[in-house]
């Protein structure tokens, strides 16, 4: 005769697969196919299409919501998986990570206390263990109605700050798509890049949160929308949807692995001729960043936000690095207080992620006015002064044509001896200010004493004397720079110095 008992580690596994299933796409079909309706994937076709397969270690996969109160248990575990947040330790592409996504179909996406306690646990793991992490930041914020746990304000909550007291820990990517409010999209702003969907909104607070603090009635499309959050600065990367959203954090994740072999680059002799002869003329310096990296390796961030200033993740001769580089068709290239706090955002991001920065410069400096001073320009400029001159990782520095006065400066870590190594361009010029500039204010008294027929001709021909002092091969003349090189040695004389500093903080 068998012991009943025999059974019991079966029956204990059927029970334990029946629940696991509960906790799938496969077990909710009808909602599935209402997202997908809708353009969308799953938190976890996002997570499954992220991750390497059959390498995910999910956390907390039973956990439901604290209504067992109000809310039948079997109803809970059916309705509530995961306590809508999916999370674990995975790999990407072979490289150790972690991912956490609140899962939009339960209860959209809301912050329960059971999914707050899984993620606080996640997120102090990801510490220990030193895990880049993604996070799907969907969700519409905390989460009412949880009353199995005695709760006042639940502000003592700590995912917030843990995932705050990540920075500089872990490399931290947020992807936002559809609504992103409240906590979820405080979660979303803490990390250090955020890539979102044209779908995306963030904001503090949805639509109920503001109409109950009596500030009016809002569709929730009209919160954030991600163009106005691409054009502040929120939004670094916007991609077309999920699935290149995906593609877009491994390709950010793949600059973390270090030098790879050398990609494909274009005919370095082309640079030559990327500048227009004439210098007060604007250009696009993007094709001089694409020219100068590894084919297909760039990534744009901030692209909308202060687009006088382009900033980038590349990869030189196989070396990942951060571009910094002035925008001439916007404002002259000119750094502006946004353009300053984006020029410090980045640096202070390329140096948590170890990343080397190269800085491309061409600017008449910061912009100057009281229209440019009501912006908090000087607070800005100065945050940008700082952030460079506290880089560890290596810097190298390349005037393209103007370097004038304290931003270029700022774009040099603040001073052409700061970075590793300055080069200009043959046509380049540098100064303490615009040189017309120069001239007018050197000579002011003189200037106002000529007719003005005569002062314009005197203008001219003092400029044209300073352009001779101020140009790239005085100034490496008298060792301000390191040296002038032909625009086509430029990517190997880059990657010649970033391999002799092999990497190393200073």
């Amino acid at each position: 005769m068998t012991d009943p008992q025999d059974d019991a580690p079966a029956q204990g596994l059927t029970e334990l697969l029946a629940r696991r299933f509960l906790t799938t796409d496969e077990a909710r079909p009808e909602k599935v196919v209402r997202w997908h309706a809708r353009g969308r994937r799953t938190a976890r076709e996002n997570i499954a299409d992220l991750v390497d397969a059959g390498s995910f270690v999910e956390y907390g996969r039973f956990i439901t919501a604290a209504q067992e109160q109000r809310r039948p248990l079997a109803e809970l575990v059916v309705e509530a998986p995961a306590d809508g947040i999916v999370g674990g330790t995975t790999t990407i592409d072979g490289r150790p990570a972690a991912v956490l996504s609140y899962d939009y179909l339960v209860m959209a996406g809301t912050q329960g206390m059971r999914g707050h306690r899984k993620s606080d646990r996640l997120l102090e793991l990801i510490g220990r263990m030193g895990l880049p992490t993604v996070f799907f930041t969907e969700g519409g914020g905390g989460r009412p109605g949880d009353v199995d746990l005695p709760i006042v304000s639940a502000l003592d909550v700590g995912s917030f700050a843990l995932w705050g007291e990540l920075e500089g820990v872990v490399p931290r990517i947020a992807v936002v798509s559809g609504r992103c409010f409240a906590g979820n999209a405080v979660l979303a702003g803490c990390a250090d890049l955020r890539v979102a969907t044209p779908d995306a909104n963030l904001g503090m607070a949805g639509p109920a949160m503001i109409a109950g603090g009596g500030l009016g009635q809002f569709a929730a499309e009209e919160i954030g929308p991600v163009a106005e959050q691409a054009a502040n600065g929120v939004v670094d990367v916007v991609v077309d949807d999920e699935a290149e959203a995906v593609a877009v954090v491994r390709r950010l994740l793949g600059y973390l692995d270090g030098p790879a072999a050398s990609g494909a680059a274009e005919d370095p002799t082309a640079l030559r001729t990327m500048l227009p002869a004439n210098d007060r003329e604007a250009f696009d310096v993007r094709p001089v960043v694409e020219a100068l990296a590894d084919a297909d390796s760039v990534t744009w961030l901030r692209e909308a936000w202060a687009p006088e200033l382009v900033t980038a993740i590349a990869r030189v001769d196989g070396i990942p690095l951060g571009v910094l580089a002035n925008q001439s068709t916007h404002l002259a290239g000119a750094l502006t207080a946004d353009a300053s706090a984006k020029a410090a955002d980045f640096l202070e991001l390329c140096e948590r992620w170890r990343l080397p920065v190269l800085s491309l410069v061409d600017t008449p400096g910061f912009m100057v006015g009281p229209d440019a001073e009501r912006t908090g320009l000087v607070r800005h400029a100065a945050r940008l002064v700082n952030a460079g001159a506290r880089l560890s990782v290596p810097l190298v520095g390349v005037v393209l044509r103007r370097g004038y006065g304290l931003g270029a400066q700022a774009m040099l870590g603040g001073s052409t001896h700061r970075p590793l190594l300055t080069v200009a361009w043959p046509d380049a010029h540098l100064g303490p200010m615009g040189l017309e500039g120069a001239v007018r204010l050197a000579m002011a008294h003189e200037l106002a004493a000529l007719p003005e027929a005569e002062r314009e001709a005197t203008v001219a021909r003092h400029t044209a004397e300073l352009r001779t002092h101020a140009s790239a091969l005085n100034a490496a003349r008298v060792f301000e720079i390191d040296d002038v090189i032909d625009p086509a040695e430029t990517r190997t004389v880059v990657a010649a110095t970033l391999r002799a500093a092999g990497g190393q903080p200073r």
